[in-house]
């Protein structure tokens, strides 16, 4: 395979590592900001469920491209 299908499949998967890793920062960092982690303050909504869920799929993803990488060579 060219070099161009590796170096894009590596770029691509540090991407959504690094933005998988700060989606589920910023999510965390705002939900207690916010006081929704706190026993009084009841369920947090539906977006901080989807947001963690984006983050952790996208940290997942990163794992999948790297392994396809992997299998490049």
């Amino acid at each position: 395979m060219p070099q161009v299908f590796k170096a894009l499949a590596t770029i691509s998967a540090w991407f959504l590592f690094i933005f998988g890793l700060f989606v589920v920062a910023i999510t965390l960092f705002m939900a207690i900001a916010s006081g929704a982690v706190s026993p009084a303050a009841g369920a947090p909504p539906i977006q901080a469920y989807l947001a963690y869920a984006i983050g952790v799929a996208s940290v997942t993803l990163s794992v999948v491209v790297m392994k396809l990488r992997q299998m490049l060579e």
